[in-house]
């Protein structure tokens, strides 16, 4: 089986159904099908073949997904890149990849028309032809629409996703096809997915969640897929309510945002049957909001890495009310979990490790990273470098990245812990919580807080809140008031900025 295949078969078992569905244009599987073969017609008769890298940099449009599926039909691998990125950023991954093709979209253009000029490959557009760039739209509709039969193996590589590089140059995520198959079997059989549903995309299709676990396992069951190439409250809001979606996945943030909408209740969400989050758990307080403001109890907590599939751990809908903040406490199917200490060991409840993931999502490796695959693949295991723990009940709780752990005078602290607590104060809307240098400890705690309203003593006000709750040495001594947050493009923060930040001020 390849992925390939998912939609050549829904062409034939469900022709009428709608495949893709956007604000200007709604086309079945059939014609999707029709589509996909055509631009693999055209790829072929451009010398593109098995094993080329081809580089999609494109948001969640039809055209993402005519070539992310005529890409993997004709036997090449797919490299699909955040569409934020910058030009140089998006070349480095085309050197990296040994790029043989670049798609891009017209909304994009201006950020690498001049690509050409310094990289060597095939361009190509959505829109008109211009200069170098060959058009999309011509290329696909002067295709032969013959039907191009894939016939990979689940051993064949199919993928490669570049991690976002929060702490240096991203890394190449190579993924075999039963590592994607995996992962989204998973997704299909936890959150029912069937050929009635309808899958709402709003955050990156370029990144594993949305991809691998809502597109790929979408396919796999013959479902309907919302398109949308940017995310906003207000969108959220209004395609679930005229589309009747089903399913959709987000970052925390996208759900904070929206529940924060004054006008929320005007929209009729009861057709959603699965509101999954990821990349962060969200706190009791927080789940608490969302679900009064979304009227819903079906949230559901899905965990895991780019590494992984993802595939990890989930937190049940009905789980949220006693265990919200954890990431569940059994492995989500096909893949096992376990907490490991510095000596390689189960660790005892209560007692702080890393997260290690087996099962077939795991990635195959980083494509030209021996050594950096071997530092995190030991033994069948994929080490995390998450830190976390056991609760008396079997419940595992993500403490912190093993790169954020600060370490003063020797103790370590989590900041995770701390901004929990924080997320309390009613005057705070976002908080991060950093080790920065200091001459005679080695780091010292510093809070960044982004404030709901005006705070004229932030170290006496935050310090005296916190004096109570959480022994001295884990109290900031530093606390900083600023707008916003910075993210990347799927909502996490980004803490090597503000250490940097920091050093700057």
């Amino acid at each position: 089986m390849n992925i390939s295949e998912l939609l050549a078969r829904n062409a034939r078992k469900y022709p009428l159904e709608e495949a893709l569905i956007t604000e200007g244009e709604r086309i079945n599987y059939k014609e999707l099908n029709c589509r996909v073969n055509k631009l693999s017609n055209a790829l072929i008769g451009k010398g593109l073949a098995k094993g080329d890298k081809i580089v999609l940099y494109m948001p969640n449009t039809i055209e993402f997904v005519i070539t992310y599926f005529a890409v993997l039909r004709i036997g090449a691998i797919i490299v699909p890149v955040n569409a934020k990125l910058t030009a140089p950023e998006l070349a480095f991954i085309l050197n990296h990849c040994d790029a043989k093709a670049l798609f891009a979209d017209e909304w994009l253009f201006g950020q690498v028309k001049a690509m050409p000029e310094s990289i060597h490959l095939q361009f190509y557009k959505t829109g008109e032809k211009q200069d170098e760039w060959e058009s999309f739209d011509e290329l696909w509709k002067n295709g032969h629409d013959l039907e191009v039969e894939c016939m990979l193996t689940e051993d064949d590589e199919a993928t490669i996703l570049y991690t976002s590089g929060t702490t240096g140059d991203p890394k190449g995520v190579l993924f075999t096809y039963r590592n994607i198959l995996s992962a989204a079997i998973m997704m299909a059989v936890e959150m029912a997915m069937k050929p009635e549903s309808r899958i709402l995309h709003l955050m990156p299709l370029s990144h594993s969640a949305p991809l691998h676990l809502f597109l790929v396992a979408g396919t796999y069951v013959g479902a309907s897929h919302i398109l949308a190439p940017s995310f906003t409250p207000e969108l959220l809001l209004k395609l679930v309510d005229q589309e009747k979606a089903t399913h959709f996945f987000g970052a925390p943030v996208a759900y904070l945002f929206t529940a924060k909408q004054p006008n929320i209740e005007v929209y009729d969400l009861t057709s959603m049957k699965y509101w999954v989050y990821g990349g962060a758990p969200l706190s009791q307080p927080e789940v608490k909001f969302v679900k009064e403001r979304f009227k819903t109890s079906n949230l559901y907590c899905v965990y895991g890495l780019t590494e992984a599939g993802p595939s990890g751990t989930l937190l049940l809908a009905e789980e949220h009310d006693t265990k919200a903040g954890s990431i569940g406490k059994r492995g989500a199917l096909g893949t096992e979990v376990a907490i490991f200490n510095d000596s390689g060991q189960p660790v005892e409840p209560g007692e702080v490790g890393e997260i290690v993931l087996k099962g077939e999502g795991v990635m195959k490796g980083y494509y030209k990273g021996e050594e950096a695959t071997k530092a995190v693949l030991k033994d069948g295991w994929l080490y995390s470098g998450d830190m976390a723990k056991y609760d008396q009940e079997g419940y595992v709780w993500v403490v912190d990245r093993k790169k954020d752990m600060i370490i003063s005078g020797g103790v370590n602290i989590f900041p995770k812990e701390i901004e929990e607590v924080l997320s309390f104060h009613p005057e705070i809307a976002e908080t991060a919580v950093v080790g920065v240098p200091h001459p005679e400890w080695g780091e010292t705690v510093k809070a960044f807080i982004v404030a709901k309203g005006a705070v004229e003593d932030p170290k006496k006000e935050f310090g005296s809140f916190l004096a109570d709750k959480l022994a001295s040495y884990k109290i900031p001594r530093l606390y900083e008031v600023i707008d916003q947050l910075p993210r990347n493009a799927t909502g996490k923060i980004l803490k090597q900025v503000l250490r940097k930040q920091h050093q700057t001020v």
